[in-house]
């Protein structure tokens, strides 16, 4: 059985049905992106199939995404949008310090396999802010509906299956947060929160580099 810790794998295997899904943008990132000042580049960290690096395009000057997951990239590519993409850990980005003006890292971060990486993430993305640049973080939270009957107050790992046509399940590693784990480990990082809230089980965080 392949491990569900290996994200890579994990988003190949499910990459064209899990695009298909993935169509709109989240309003929490419209509202980030709508309220961001215009120019510059943009970084969407784990940008999937592109959807919210669309929304950057139409903002900034220039936009990267970046995907552990190969196929999940030609998905994007395939959509035709005007963004350079790259193939890249969240925890070791191939990109130079303090060149991107506006990032979006939603959705990803609660699939790293552990808390060292996770904030190793966070802290890449502190680097490669510019200078007053801003990014969305995000993650699940214990307060989603999804994990009501957990009763949890504290974060804890578990898999999500994701079921293909035909009826195959592949499990998928997420950590789920509790909010003040959330804002602990931007704390820990190299990042300053600017905004915090709760929204659709999510954590949203808007962040930029410690100053």
């Amino acid at each position: 059985m392949d491990d569900p810790r290996d994200l890579r794998r994990t988003y190949d295997r499910i990459a064209g049905h899990f695009a298909a899904t993935r169509e709109y943008a989240w309003p929490e990132v419209e509202a980030f992106v709508r309220d961001c000042s215009r120019g510059g580049v943009g970084l969407d960290l784990g940008c999937g199939n592109g959807r919210h690096a669309e929304l950057l395009a139409g903002r900034v000057d220039r936009v990267i995404g970046a995907d552990l997951s190969r196929a999940l990239l030609e998905e994007a590519r395939e959509r035709g949008f005007r963004i350079e993409l790259l193939q890249a850990d969240a925890a070791a980005l191939p990109l130079r310090s303090s060149c991107v003006d506006v990032g979006i890292y939603v959705a990803t971060l609660h699939h790293l396999p552990d808390r060292r990486s996770r904030v190793e993430s966070l802290d890449e993305l502190a680097r490669v802010l510019a200078p007053g640049g801003r990014a969305l973080v995000s993650a699940w939270s214990t307060v989603h509906d999804r994990f009501e009957s957990e009763g949890a107050e504290e974060g804890f790992d578990t898999t999500v299956d994701w079921t293909l046509p035909g009826g195959e399940t592949v499990p998928r590693f997420y950590h789920v947060y509790a909010p003040a784990e959330f804002e602990a480990d931007l704390e820990t990082s190299a990042l300053s929160t600017v905004s915090f809230e709760l929204s659709s089980g999510n954590c949203y965080a808007t962040v930029r580099p410690e100053q």
